[in-house]
């Protein structure tokens, strides 16, 4: 690397940091004026405050919203570069725009490492304690219930649940068979269970029970009004709490989509979701530093001003792009490796436009 290559580095990696710092006071601020009457009011000790809340939420939204800190960062040192001239002065000596990238190149590198580790592992860990004080002093964590539930609980013991309620922590229309190879031994249905925390039982409802014997007729048939019965399964497997994904690494977060998949439960896409975008999202700091230099190369007359307007419209184009793409592979069965990479190759093809258009 040559002299001009750490001035642009430092240029590079100095600006993206010092508005990473802006933004994360400002949101530290704004959060703080939003939940003190929580805190005063929950009596949170200053030191969790500090240390379990905030010091876990800076990596958090640091790491949200840096492909639009990485495109501002660009354009704000790059289009002080070029209304200084130095732009001009670099290619003049002879340097081509495809050298002068290469400084950039290495800037989101850094930038792209230091995103993904904290995605793929730091964040995980520090939003289970930062979502744990948000439980005890701030607000409950939501959890939603299933529905058209099906897993398996034990080899050849399947349960379907047609609707679970979170809030009384009861379902509607359970059914649950045993079998022994291929072959239905058992069926037990109810048209209403409800969870037991005292007990640690399930309360059927309605019941109808059937035994079936080697031909696969009804052996013993059995009905009533109640039952209680030790399933192996929690009201935890029958719900899903809010953002769960979030406190999941990656090794955890495909650990647990391989074990819904192996039970059967479905449900999976908004974890495939996330694994997919953490290791798709820090690759948009190569993209978005292509479009800035190539944008922000050119001295013009609007100044910095017009380029920060254009790096802010694309910033938020390219969110709102990917948030789109993330709901349509969660309610509309799209591809979820497309969802996550979609917003990524449409503006690399962009990028390239401008790269080979910033030239002339």
């Amino acid at each position: 690397m040559k002299k001009i290559d750490l001035y642009i580095l430092k240029k590079f990696i100095g600006t993206y940091f010092f508005i990473v710092g802006i933004i994360i006071a400002i949101v530290v601020v704004f959060d703080l004026v939003e939940k003190m009457d929580d805190f005063l009011e929950k009596n949170a000790p200053i030191k969790s405050i500090i240390f379990d809340y905030y010091l876990n939420m800076v990596p958090y939204y640091a790491n949200m919203l840096s492909p639009l800190l990485v495109f501002l960062s660009v354009i704000f040192f790059t289009s002080k570069l070029a209304g200084q001239t130095e732009i001009i002065a670099i290619l003049a000596s002879g340097v081509s725009f495809k050298r002068l990238m290469f400084p950039y190149a290495i800037g989101a590198t850094i930038i792209v490492i230091i995103t993904y580790i904290l995605s793929s592992s730091v964040i995980p860990v520090a939003n289970r304690t930062r979502l744990d004080f948000e439980a005890h002093y701030v607000k409950r964590p939501r959890e939603t219930g299933l529905r058209d539930i099906h897993m398996q609980i034990e080899p050849g013991v399947y349960v379907y649940l047609k609707q679970y309620y979170s809030f009384r922590e009861a379902g509607e229309r359970f059914n649950i068979e045993k079998y022994d190879d291929k072959r239905l031994i058992s069926r037990l249905s109810a048209r209403e269970i409800t969870y037991d925390s005292l007990e640690n039982k399930w309360h059927l409802k309605n019941y109808q029970k059937w035994d079936f014997n080697e031909d696969g007729i009804t052996h013993v048939k059995t009905t009533g009004e109640a039952l209680d019965s030790t399933i192996n399964i929690l009201p935890s497997d029958f719900k899903k709490e809010r953002k769960r994904y979030e406190m999941l690494t990656n090794s955890e977060l495909a650990e647990h989509i391989d074990e819904l998949k192996r039970r059967n439960i479905g449900n999976t896409e908004e974890f495939e979701i996330e694994l997919r975008k953490r290791q798709a999202s820090p690759f948009a700091a190569y993209i978005l530093t292509l479009i800035g230099v190539s944008l922000a190369s050119r001295k013009t007359r609007g100044g910095m001003g017009v380029h920060i307007g254009i790096g802010l419209v694309l910033s938020f184009v390219f969110i709102i792009f990917l948030t789109l793409s993330s709901t349509f592979a969660v309610n509309g069965g799209m591809n979820p490796i497309l969802a996550v990479w979609l917003p990524n190759i449409t503006f690399g093809i962009i990028g390239i436009y401008l790269y080979n258009k910033a030239p002339k």
